[in-house]
């Protein structure tokens, strides 16, 4: 797999990275034998980039990741998360960017980590109560202090990532981008990004599932998977951008590859370090093969056709998620 920089400040990952939320919540059913088999696969393909956070679970992502790396460390460069508050025994207490709170998360997720350094570490959101410049003063000292090696922003707006940066160099910010959210290339967080040289972590890059093609109804989902309260996938928006779908379909049948192939292909043709989320080996085997698919600038274009900016229906997210995004 092509090896990318992520961002100007030194850290290098394998072109397409790997989320691990839906191994341990959010998505149904978890087996940790095969998200380990899943793991293993991953960094056999050339996955280097691993993405997990301590609200996963919570902690239970955490610790899984460090079981699938004990004894080989150095094979991935581990990206987590903090800033959305979490006591010790997972009850969830809103977001909390107070250095304070970042410096004792930090502590505990190395401990769940089984590691003495994060290779990235995202302020998972932006906490309003707290000047971004604090929250990142505290993760620039975590990097002196050797337990951070590269700091991130997730959903950030374009000032404040520039304000964020002038604190500390961010070596990457994660966002939802995909055919189905190109939101960024319009508020501009693209545009800052490329201007300061900050890397670019697409998550969500297959839609949550639907440019995979192989989600047909809400009723496909368990029911404790949290789709069943997405907006996108709810009533006439399901049914609009299912439509968008088959129209990718199309284009990726007559390419000879598939829906998510040519999805994540046109992702990592932006410059973006895609990082889906699966928990199975075949599906992972498939995302990982879209790095050898080459998107041609006609490609480009038919996608933008089928999947411009505003195409799809419905929000992100429930309206209390949306609240957090943009900050």
């Amino acid at each position: 797999m092509e090896i990318r920089a992520l961002g100007g400040q030194g850290l290098t990952v394998g072109a397409e990275g790997l989320g691990l939320m839906g191994m341990s919540a959010h998505y149904g059913a978890t087996d940790d034998t095969e998200s380990l088999a899943t793991i293993d696969r991953a960094l056999e393909l050339g996955v280097t980039l691993l993405d997990t956070a301590e609200g996963y679970g919570p902690f239970a992502n955490e610790r899984l990741l460090g079981r699938a790396l004990a004894g080989r460390r150095e094979a991935a460069a581990v990206a987590t998360k903090t800033g959305v508050e979490f006591a010790d025994d997972g009850t969830f207490r809103g977001l909390n960017g107070t250095p304070e709170y970042i410096r004792r998360a930090a502590d505990r997720s190395l401990r769940h980590l089984g590691t003495d350094h994060i290779d990235l570490y995202y302020l998972h959101r932006v906490d309003p109560a707290v000047p971004v410049e604090d929250s990142v003063g505290a993760l620039a000292e975590l990097v002196t202090a050797g337990k951070v090696r590269h700091i991130g922003l997730c959903e950030a707006a374009a000032g404040t990532i520039r304000r964020a940066h002038a604190v500390h160099p961010l070596a990457a910010v994660q966002t939802e981008y995909s055919l189905f959210e190109r939101g960024i290339e319009h508020d501009g967080v693209l545009t800052a990004l490329r201007e300061l040289g900050i890397g670019l972590v697409a998550y969500s890059p297959l839609g949550r599932g639907f440019l995979s093609g192989a989600v047909t109804s809400p009723d496909d989902f368990a029911p404790d998977d949290f789709r069943r309260t997405d907006p996108r996938f709810q009533g006439e928006n399901f049914a609009r951008n299912l439509a968008v779908v088959a129209e990718v379909r199309r284009l990726a049948e007559a390419k000879g590859v598939t829906p998510s192939q040519l999805a994540l292909g046109w992702t990592l043709r932006q410059g973006a370090v895609p990082i889906p989320g699966t928990k199975r080996r075949p599906y992972l085997e498939e995302n990982v093969a879209a790095t050898a698919v080459t998107v041609t600038d006609a490609d480009l274009a038919a996608l933008d056709a089928v999947a411009p900016h505003g195409v799809v229906s419905g929000d992100r997210y429930a309206p209390e998620l949306m609240a957090s995004l943009g900050g």
